[in-house]
Formats: structure tokens, C-alpha cells, sequence
């Protein structure tokens, strides 16, 4: 994991639109191509309708033309590193393969290395609609 992507994850977190829960996070993905894509969440007073920072990034990834990332860095103030919410595990998995490395920081410095197979084992995929 190259410090450049956990950098984007940092810098976008800055401009996280958290005015209710004042929790920011940053996201970045490296698509296939080399590019790094990033996201920061943003809040809506409707909470259901706020955006993840991971959905963010994979939204520009996708705005760009790329489907497939190959690395993810995530970001956010709190005691331990924070892993993407259920939803995000399954848009991660939607573009990457389970070998695809994450890195889940703090901005004190802690980092859990995982993968996106050990986030969501079990992941549904295009695989379980072949009867149809």
C-alpha cells in the first residue's frame, strides 16, 4: 500500500460535509489504471440519505470510465481504524476482487490491513443470478 493513497484518504476527509454527527472520513481507491479516486462522506439533515466516503471514491472511479479497483485506504478520527459500513463492503466488492488489499487508518497513526474477501466473506455476487 503506497502512502500516497492513505494521503488522499487524509486530505479528502478534510472537506467531509459532517455538520450533525461531526464524524469525517476519507476515502481512496486506486483503480486499475493507476488513477486515485477519492470520497469523503456527506450528511443530509434525512439521515438515511448521507453518502460513505467508500461509495463516494467508487462513484468518481466509475465517473471516470474505470470498474475495477485494486487497492482501498480509509480514513477517520476514531479510537481504532473504522471499517466500511455493510453497504460499502458490498460496493467494494462489486469492483474488486477478495485479494484486494484495505487499509483502515486513524488519524493518530493506527492501521489494520485486511482484504476486501475478509471484509465481506461470503459476498454476493453476478455468480448467484445465473438461472436468470
Amino acid at each position: 500500500m503506497t502512502t500516497s493513497l492513505l494521503d488522499a484518504a487524509r486530505d479528502v476527509r478534510e472537506r467531509a460535509y459532517v455538520p450533525y454527527s461531526k464524524f469525517k472520513v476519507g476515502a481512496a481507491i486506486r483503480g486499475a489504471s493507476g488513477t486515485v479516486y477519492s470520497g469523503c462522506n456527506v450528511e443530509n439533515v434525512a439521515y438515511p440519505e448521507g453518502t460513505c466516503a467508500e461509495a463516494g471514491a467508487i462513484a468518481a472511479m466509475v465517473a471516470a470510465g474505470e470498474t475495477q479497483l485494486i487497492e482501498v485506504a480509509v480514513i477517520a478520527d476514531s479510537p481504532t481504524p473504522v471499517p466500511p459500513c455493510g453497504g460499502c463492503r458490498q460496493k467494494l466488492a462489486e469492483f474488486a476482487s477478495a485479494e484486494v488489499p484495505v487499509l483502515l487508518a486513524t488519524t493518530d497513526g493506527a492501521q489494520m490491513h485486511t482484504t476486501v474477501g475478509d471484509l465481506l466473506p461470503g459476498r454476493f455476487d453476478a455468480g448467484h443470478m445465473a438461472r436468470t
